[in-house]
This record gives structure tokens, sequence and C-alpha cells, in this order.
């Protein structure tokens, strides 16, 4: 009977954790750096995973960068390999505050505020401050934001030959909508 008991209370307490917490492992990110008269350089990934955590207005976003899908295979082939080299660096990571975030203020009309955090991609970590969306959706909390990410920030080298063909800021969009639930201690690991 105790041990039932306990088990109890350990799920009750972990639920009432997890519903402090929204997340979703199926955000998306699209991804561009194409530049005028060459091949698209695009690319898509929705597999994205986040966390939002309004008590402490903390975001955080984590992409597998092999995710990444390309229109042709040969691009998505140089992007992993010699790019951004996801056999040595498989995640980036951004993880930020929501600046005046109070879910009570969250509803159906869309409301601008800026994260201000860490982004670590190839290996290197720099302070950015994104512009983002947020708004209810159904059961869930919309968020879109529109990035740079300047490649010489995260030493990310394009040779010479290509660079006129390559932007040296990909233009980046993420977009998730996150809901309460327990299974986001999955999302983290």
């Amino acid at each position: 009977m105790k041990k039932t008991t306990l088990l109890i209370l350990l799920f009750t307490a972990y639920s009432v954790i997890a519903q402090d917490k929204f997340f979703t492992n199926t955000g998306t990110i699209n991804f561009e750096a194409s530049v005028p008269f060459f091949e698209e350089v695009k690319a898509v990934n929705r597999q994205v995973a986040i966390v939002l955590e309004p008590k402490t207005s903390t975001f955080i976003c984590t992409v597998i960068v092999k995710d990444f899908r390309f229109k042709l295979d040969l691009m998505q082939e140089h992007f992993n390999e010699n790019y951004l080299e996801s056999h040595r660096y498989p995640k980036a990571v951004f993880k930020g505050k929501i600046q005046k975030f109070d879910l009570k203020d969250v509803t159906e009309i869309e409301k601008e505020y800026q994260i201000k955090g860490k982004l670590i991609l190839h290996g290197k970590t720099r302070e950015v401050i994104v512009n983002a969306l947020i708004k209810k959706l159904g059961d869930g909390i919309q968020i879109i934001s529109d990035f740079p990410i300047l490649v010489t920030d995260f030493n990310i080298e394009i040779p010479n030959r290509i660079a006129d063909k390559i932007s040296q800021t990909a233009n980046t969009e993420l977009i998730g909508v996150v809901r309460s639930g327990d299974s986001m201690y999955l999302t983290l690991k």
C-alpha cells in the first residue's frame, strides 16, 4: 500500500512539473542562404525540439543539424560534411529568456517579444537577440521567430570558388506550437 501511494504521489508531482513546461518535437526551421542568379540554397528541418518554461521565461530550441533537408542531395552532403561538419557538431542549440514574458498575457492576438540568449552552432557560442511573435493557438502556444545567422560568427568556411554563390548570412525562420504535456523529458535527452 505504501509503495502504491508513493508511486501515485511521484506520478502526480511529475505531472504537475510537466504542466509547467510547454514543448514540441515537431517545430520547423527554414534556412536560406541563396543569392540572386545562382542555385537556391534552401533547407528545412521539421524535427526541431522547442521547450518553453513560462515561470522562468526560458526558451530552448534544439536541432539536429543532419536533419536539414535540401532539394539537392549533393547540397545536403556539402552542408553536413564541409560547412557545418555535423559529424563533429551534431546539434545546434539556442537557449534564452523571453523579455517581459507573462503567460497570462498570451492571447489569440500575436504579440512581439525579444528573446536574449546564446546560440551554439558549429562549436561556437554567440550572444544573440531575436524577435519572436507569440500567440495562443488552440491548446498550445505558437512561436515564430526570424533571425539572421552570419556564417563568419560561427567559423563556417565557404571555399572561395563558391563564395559568390552562397550568402554570408543565413536567414533562418523558426516555427513551432508548444503544448503542455508529460513526455517533454524525452525532448531534452
